[in-house]
């Protein structure tokens, strides 16, 4: 059976790199019970980055999905790259998800991939909640960090919960919404502990509380009546006045904590569950002509939002459904090749382990293997609709590089797996160069073009050598010249006599290739004219300054 849609909940982290988000990952799927060993992104054992190259650099390179159970609620967990030159999978899950956590460090504070992550997911209409990570680094200071995310994403966004202690010494969080304090004891599940709160921060406590409730009633004009009288607000109203507020952008909670340690990450779960919205809350999806709903009975549709290419079991592709129920062994149709495709064994990740499904219900995300046409940006559906998600902007390639198979023979074998990896992350940019012949694959970054090198050996067991691309020099024509040239063949008969005279004259940069024929009276050969022309542009290097040729051509029996 699936998880009903109100009981589902769609989260993608995303930050800058180097914020915590693989480690906030880890802590959150060690505190929910799916790992039973928190891991370290320094030792290579995190559950999200599990490829050799991602142990290596100690960075995500691709988007790592988890699922697991939370307050009787199913949580779709996605880590994100939080590297710029692997931006694609980012948004990519934020293109699926009704909710995105943007995990900020409490030294840098707000940096620059936040600031853009943070305008896509305005423009998704996305929930958006904050936690603010590494306050047991040196000079990490919360309450500077809370103010450059008001300055950054606006008045609204306001603390839900502040730390106690700072620094080395941190050691809990106090819960604004409730007025309680707890403190942790290690980094064990039940290592955190009600206590009453300190007393030397009662009244930092106040001021915060007070801001909170500002920002809670104005979504609702009964509430904020009640507030200004005076009168107690429950738990259960406060928290769905929060969701209300984050549903649409309208509020932004701030929540904090230090995932190495594993500090508040059960009181981000309690929010993920609390403050941000189900499929169903937040509400249809308009595509084109088509209004999806997350309701079981309708027709079925399904959005691929990843692919991932793997040597043996061919594409694996991650989708939302966002209408339906997608079966098992049932037949779809992919909007886009307008082909069939059986629906084989589906997968689930919980946590480190994979698990297979029969059915996924509306709004929730899993993924299928070895569809024969489908990948990224498809849809599958019950019935061939005419259907497509808007486009996402992604950034063009920067860096190039000329690519060649280290063995002489593999150059299908290679190309083959660059087109796969290409399916995998579409920000890769292939082709042929077609004046040097050389095959050239381009990325976001040195960087993001070394991964694909490491993929294509690891995956595939294709190795290749990357050198500069030859730079094709050109030429054009700066100064006016002329020419003569005279053709004579007598081979018995009538033979051949031609004489032509040529003026090159410069254009305006950008003007191309100009013919011009001068010829005037009887002596006009329109035989000649094309030989004239290509005669003309066989010299013509495709350089940015546009070039005029005059010519005058003439036959003449000898």
């Amino acid at each position: 059976m699936h998880k009903p849609p109100d009981r589902i909940r769609n989260v993608a982290l995303v930050g800058h790199r180097g914020s915590g988000k693989t480690s906030l990952h880890e802590a959150l799927l060690f505190q929910a019970g799916a790992i039973n060993r928190l891991g370290s992104v320094t030792d290579g054992s995190t559950v999200s980055d599990g490829d050799e190259d991602e142990k290596a650099r100690q960075m995500s390179i691709s988007a790592t999905l988890s699922s697991f159970e939370w307050e009787d609620r199913k949580v779709n967990l996605i880590d994100t790259p939080g590297d710029s030159s692997f931006v694609a999978d980012a948004l990519g899950a934020l293109r699926v998800c009704e909710s995105a956590v943007f995990v900020v460090n409490a030294v840098m504070g707000v940096e620059v991939h936040t600031n853009r992550l943070w305008q896509r997911a305005s423009e998704l209409d996305l929930a958006r909640l904050l936690f603010v990570n590494m306050l047991d680094r040196e000079r990490a200071d919360f309450f500077r960090t809370l103010e450059s995310l008001k300055s950054a994403f606006g008045p609204h966004v306001v603390a839900t919960e502040i730390p106690i202690g700072s620094e080395h010494e941190v050691g809990g969080v106090i819960d604004l919404v409730d007025m309680k304090a707890y403190t942790y004891a290690g980094e064990g599940r039940d290592a955190s502990q009600e206590i009453p709160i300190p007393q030397e921060l009662q009244a930092q406590a106040q001021e915060y509380r007070e801001k909170l409730m500002d920002e809670v009633s104005e979504s609702s004009d009964a509430l904020m009546e009640r507030y200004l009288e005076g009168e107690d607000i429950s738990h259960a109203e406060i928290v769905a006045a929060l969701k209300d507020g984050t549903n649409h952008g309208q509020l932004f909670p701030v929540t904090c904590g230090v995932a190495t340690c594993n500090l508040g990450t059960n009181r981000l779960l309690d929010a993920l569950v609390e403050d941000l919205p189900s499929p169903v809350k937040h509400g249809d999806l308009e595509v084109g002509q088509a209004t999806l709903s997350p309701t079981e009975d309708g027709p079925l549709f399904a959005y691929v939002f990843k692919t991932r290419a793997d040597p043996f079991a061919g594409r694996i592709n991650l989708f939302r459904v966002y209408q339906g129920v997608l079966r098992q062994d049932s037949h779809l149709l992919n909007t886009r090749s307008h082909t069939k495709e059986r629906v084989g064994q589906m997968v689930t990740f919980e946590g480190g382990r994979t698990g297979h499904a029969a059915e996924f219900g509306p709004g929730d995300i899993g993924a299928v293997a070895k569809l024969k046409e489908t990948r990224a940006g498809d849809w599958l559906a019950a019935r061939d609709e005419p259907i497509q998600m808007p486009s996402i902007t992604l950034p063009s390639p920067v860096m190039a590089f000329a690519v060649e198979p280290k063995a002489k023979g593999e150059e299908d074998k290679v190309f083959t797996a660059l087109r796969r990896l290409q399916e995998e992350d579409p920000t890769i940019d292939l082709h042929r160069d077609p004046q040097t012949g050389e095959q050239i694959v381009a990325g976001l970054s040195q960087v993001h073009v070394e991964v694909v090198v490491a993929r294509l050996k690891s995956r595939f067991g294709a190795e290749v050598t990357l050198k500069p691309p030859r730079v094709p020099y050109q030429e054009t024509i700066r100064k006016p010249a002329q020419a003569h040239g005279r053709h004579k063949k007598q081979s018995g008969g009538r033979g051949q006599f031609g004489d032509c005279h040529i003026t090159i004259e410069p254009l305006p940069a950008g003007g191309g290739f100009e013919f011009v024929n001068e010829i005037k009276g009887r002596g006009d050969p329109l035989g000649l004219h094309p030989s004239c022309g290509e005669g003309g542009t066989g010299g013509h290097g495709g350089g940015d300054g546009g070039w005029l040729s005059r010519q005058g051509c003439a036959r003449a029996p000898s």
